[in-house]
């Protein structure tokens, strides 16, 4: 009885210690939020949030001011899904290969392998495609130098890579055995099972693993830092007369201009309050995404 009730105890005190973590890891977070608002709020007073969002002209520290974010905006959110293009069809081939088609001794080898990428430093990442993919890009495309959104796009798709190919294997490892022999018993091949039973059940974790590689790549900041050109110029070019994003061309990303400026801005200068509407923005792009991930890999199937 004495054993149960120390056991209970345990049990009761493991779990209020789980909640004040929970309670703690919302309040800095939302204490976050609001040094970030109480930051940015001085400078959407008296530029407007509109200029911000809508204007193309980003120079503070001109005699004429410009705060237009635009080009930051639509430059993080091009090299951001340009990485996605590349890196979702390579993601799931491999995370496919991995859970259903791969040797046990292969698969045993080739997903920590993948997942080793993680952990290498982005400034290291950065470092390679400055001195390894930029060169090939100029050479390849004729180009004057190979610090483009391309470049930036074929790094972000490598950086993206580990996070949708794990966890897209595991919603695919996770498919109940029974869907699968039920497809077999009706006369279906690995490759119509894979396509046509596996992917559709996994369609939640699969989609949550691409909003959690976008989430990645929109904040990534050292290597497009490097890699990307920096350039403060809308990133299009014109093709039958319709403007498309221009992929050689250079860009510069929200998070960059954050790193290039942040350490030379005038303490409580009207700039300094609007790198703080920069993360802001950048704010509530990765929340939008970690929320939308986190609702659609929890969603229920109907």
């Amino acid at each position: 009885m004495a054993a149960r009730s120390w056991t209970k105890a345990k049990e009761r005190s493991i779990e209020h210690g789980l909640f004040i973590v929970a309670i703690l890891t919302v309040i800095f977070l939302m204490l976050i939020l609001g040094f970030l608002l109480s930051r940015a709020w001085p400078a959407v007073q008296e530029v407007g949030l509109r200029e911000f969002l809508t204007g193309t002209r980003w120079m503070p520290s001109s005699r004429n001011p410009g705060y237009g974010a635009l080009t930051m905006i639509y430059g993080s959110l091009m090299v951001s899904l340009g990485a996605l293009i590349l890196s979702i069809p390579w993601g799931l081939a491999v995370a496919i290969y991995i859970s259903e088609l791969a040797p046990g001794p292969v698969r045993e080898v080739l997903k920590p392998a993948v997942e080793t990428l993680a952990i290498f430093p982005s400034v290291v990442i950065g470092f390679i495609g400055l001195v390894v993919l930029a060169p090939w890009v100029a050479r390849t495309f004729g180009l004057s130098h190979g610090l483009t959104a391309f470049t930036g796009v074929i790094m972000l798709s490598i950086m993206a890579l580990p996070t949708i190919v794990s966890i897209a294997e595991d919603a695919i490892t996770s498919v109940p055995l029974e869907f699968k022999e039920a497809s077999y018993a009706l006369g279906a091949n690995k490759m119509e099972t894979i396509l046509f039973v596996v992917l559709p059940a996994a369609r939640s974790g699969i989609t949550a693993a691409i909003m959690l590689g976008f989430g990645r790549a929109i904040g990534e900041t050292m290597t497009l830092l490097m890699v990307a050109g920096n350039a403060l110029s809308m990133p299009t070019t014109r093709v039958l007369g319709i403007p498309i994003p221009d992929f050689f061309a250079s860009v510069r990303t929200l998070t960059a201009t954050i790193a290039i400026e942040g350490l030379d801005v005038p303490w409580g200068s009207l700039h300094y309050h609007a790198l703080f509407v920069i993360g802001g923005i950048l704010f509530v792009f990765t929340f939008a995404v970690n929320l939308v991930a986190d609702m659609v890999l929890h969603r229920k199937e109907v």
